[in-house]
């Protein structure tokens, strides 16, 4: 009969227990389900959206690898670049948008297009390589309106990923402000940075050819 009492009483105590634990069990059960569940469809969807980019930013290359744009194809590149930034603006696809943006800006005659694109990833991207890109060519963009001082600004934040564009731009900088001996300097650092790094820079030979011939005519 003890024994009897003694496992009605554990009976009780368990009813007891569960009267005052069960619900929250329960309701936390249900939370850490729920939580594995949203977990997987934040994945899901995570994923859905990096695929819808991707093929977003696929479509432009398309469309924009194409000899001569017509009007239509333009028109269509402007909308696609319009989706992804808006869409997927924190992601690379929209980095890589707004780089190829400004280069069918800058094709298309529209120098305020193009700086817009490029300072937008110079200020927002998290990326330092494209940031870094789009330093390059928005400091090319600036020497190209004759801003030469504001360029070589514009290249301070260039990573050393870079450094033999940014040395060979910092050198046209330095050119068109009549700096020759510094150009000279800066183009040789180029040189050598690419030749160590085995990345070829094209027309940096003939800029400091061409800077020995303006010299010699003096």
């Amino acid at each position: 009969m003890a024994e009897l009492r003694t496992e009605e009483e554990q009976l009780e105590a368990i009813k007891r227990w569960w009267k005052e634990n069960g619900t929250s069990l329960i309701a936390g059960v249900v939370i850490a389900a729920a939580g594995v569940f949203g977990w997987n469809a934040w994945q899901d969807y995570q994923a859905s959206k990096a695929e819808a980019a991707s093929m977003r930013y696929q479509q432009l290359l398309d469309l924009t690898g194409r000899d001569d744009l017509d009007d239509d194809a333009r028109q269509r590149a402007d909308e696609l670049v319009g989706e992804i930034i808006d869409e997927h603006g924190k992601t690379l696809y929209a980095d890589l948008a707004r780089l190829l943006d400004a280069r069918l800006a800058v094709d298309a005659g529209d120098r305020e297009r193009a700086r817009a694109a490029l300072e937008a990833v110079v200020e927002g991207s998290e990326r330092d390589y494209l940031e870094g890109l789009a330093r390059l060519r928005l400091a090319r963009l600036q020497l190209a309106e004759g801003s030469a001082e504001t360029a070589l600004t514009t290249l301070e934040g260039v990573p050393e990923a870079l450094a033999a564009q940014r040395a060979e731009v910092r050198g046209d900088a330095q050119h068109a402000l009549g700096q020759a001996d510094q150009a000279r300097e800066a183009w040789r650092e180029a040189l050598t940075l690419a030749d160590k790094r085995d990345q070829p820079l094209y027309g940096v030979q003939l800029k400091l050819d061409d800077l020995g011939a303006e010299e010699a005519t003096l």
